[in-house]
């Protein structure tokens, strides 16, 4: 290749190269305009088509993750902001990066990981406002968190022990009453016991008002019957003397 050649060679790679990044300056340009409008998906086209001209393009790839955050697509759009992190050429780029992942994961409700990104945020650019806002926000959502977990453990272990002691109630409840009925059944067995051992009494047996009265009456008969053996007694003598 001759001198002329690689002068018009050059040329056409700078004419080229300033066509490639015009053309990509105006598709980003396109899709901020319409993220402005809130024609979100309309601008995620174009800022696609921009990653496809350069794909390390910084401000294709960042402004896609905002119009996809944008639709509420929030994990897609956490994922074009990590691959924005590597092409972003200053601190203040990587800041705004890192607060953009701060407000995906709030989305998300990872409250950690939004903190710890936030933070990340302060250290490019400590004096953030917006960041220093959001940071305060995800703590005290973290300890709004935290304190009604514990309030929901302690109701948890309240209702537990509630039911523990109902339990032990009924529990003491039934042990209760079985010791009632056994102590009744051991009554009865006793009672059935002592009557059994308790002497029969005879059907041919006679009580002692009856047996006074028979003895009574024999007492009677008997001296009835010696009345009547000295009244025949009298008469006989009576006869044999009658000389």
């Amino acid at each position: 290749m001759n001198k002329l050649n690689k002068i018009l060679f050059t040329i056409f790679l700078f004419l080229a190269f300033s066509l490639n990044a015009q053309s990509i300056r105006g598709l980003v340009n396109d899709g901020v305009d319409e993220y402005e409008e809130n024609k979100f998906a309309d601008a995620e086209v174009n800022f696609k088509k921009g990653i496809e001209s350069d794909i390390e393009n910084f401000e294709s790839r960042f402004n896609l993750g905002d119009a996809i955050y944008k639709q509420g697509r929030f994990e897609e759009a956490l994922e074009e902001f990590k691959n924005s992190l590597p092409l972003s050429p200053k601190d203040e780029d990587k800041a705004s990066l890192f607060h953009n992942i701060g407000n995906t994961f709030i989305k998300s409700q990872k409250l950690q990981e939004s903190i710890g990104a936030y933070k990340e945020a302060l250290k490019l650019n400590p004096d953030d406002m917006e960041t220093k806002y959001n940071l305060s926000y995800a703590l005290k959502q973290m300890q709004n968190q935290q304190n009604n977990q514990q309030n929901q453990e302690n109701q948890d272990n309240q209702d537990k022990n509630d039911q523990n002691q109902d339990q032990q109630n009924q529990d003491q409840k039934e042990q209760e009453q079985n010791q009632d009925q056994q102590q009744k059944e051991q009554q009865q067995d006793k009672e059935e016991k002592q009557d059994q051992q308790k002497p029969k009494e005879s059907k041919d047996e006679i009580s002692k008002d009856e047996a006074q009265r028979i003895l009574d009456a024999l007492k009677n008969n008997e001296a009835e019957l010696q009345k009547k053996m000295r009244e025949q007694k009298t008469k006989k003598t009576n006869v044999e003397k009658d000389w």
